[in-house]
């Protein structure tokens, strides 16, 4: 049995549902609001590399893929528990882009808050993890609004698609963390925007 289960998962701001090859139209729609491919230290799929990047995400075993879908019901991006291990109950969320039109809303704080109940409450998770170009400084900040610590810079992690290298920041939340980041999330989902 794979480890995370497929679930759908449901808040006020966003939905997530399994990633889907009927998802692809929509999600070409998103990446273009905003043309995400276009950004050199993070990789978004293009339209025409959309396909291979949903039938890759739903490939391996070591990820379960979303589709996220805002309040309307319009999909806006992917999110993903990634490098999941079922021995040692981790996970990281990666993988994430949303549409221009949806960053910086409260759709993003939502889908974390869904992912870490989720994993803390129901898979039993000790730690999440979140990792990011060290110069992707939007995502960054995104990380630590939610109230995950900095672990450490890996350097010289990766390769990108351009031929240079990344330095990966690595963020994590633990299970006891948690309570703590739980009511911080609620607190910002509650207020006005």
């Amino acid at each position: 049995m794979s480890w995370p289960p497929v679930v759908t998962l449901v808040g006020a701001h966003a939905t997530l549902r399994p990633l889907e090859p009927a998802h692809h139209d929509a999600l070409c729609d998103a990446t273009r609001d905003g043309e995400l491919w276009k950004l050199w230290y993070t990789g978004v799929p293009s339209p025409e590399h959309m396909a291979a990047e949903i039938e890759r995400r739903r490939a391996l075993p070591t990820m379960c893929p979303f589709t996220v879908f805002d309040a309307s019901g319009r999909a806006v991006g992917m999110t993903t528990y990634m490098n999941t291990d079922p021995v040692h109950k981790r996970v990281e969320i990666g993988s994430t882009w949303y549409a221009t039109s949806a960053q910086r809303t409260a759709l993003n704080t939502q889908c974390k808050r869904l992912l870490l109940a989720h994993a803390f409450e129901t898979l039993d998770c000790i730690a999440v993890e979140f990792r990011t170009h060290r110069l992707n400084s939007q995502s960054r900040r995104a990380i630590e609004r939610l109230g995950a610590q900095l672990d450490g810079i890996l350097r010289a992690h990766q390769r990108a698609a351009d031929g240079t290298l990344r330095d990966t920041a690595v963020y994590s939340i633990t299970a006891a963390e948690w309570p703590t980041v739980r009511s911080h999330l609620d607190w910002q989902l509650a207020r006005p925007r």
